[in-house]
């Protein structure tokens, strides 16, 4: 199993934008119902930075950059970022139902 988390932070103004674009990424995502994955979107306590998080089961590939909705919302991150994102790998030490 592999996990990763992305962060970035969104000037204050488009973050009702990527909230959109983020639901609308996982009304599709629902809709395909992908094995092997978890994915999980989240905002920050400061409102304006948001973190994604994903865990892959060993051999599974990453099904989400291939939805339309997906790279909307990269567009709209990318127009709308206030800070460079950072993406990095985490080990997973304890999970209770999580992963």
């Amino acid at each position: 199993m592999s996990v990763q988390m992305a962060q970035v932070k969104i000037i204050a103004e488009s973050v009702t934008d990527v909230q959109g674009a983020t639901e609308k990424l996982f009304a599709a995502i629902d809709a395909a119902q992908p094995e092997g994955i978890r994915y999980a979107s989240l905002l920050l306590a400061d409102g304006e930075t948001f973190v994604a998080v994903v865990q892959l089961d060993d051999g599974a590939e990453n099904p989400i950059p291939g939805f339309p909705e997906f790279r909307e919302l990269q567009e709209i991150v990318e127009a709308s970022r206030a800070a460079p994102p950072g993406v990095q790998p985490l080990t997973v030490v304890g999970s209770y139902r999580m992963f």
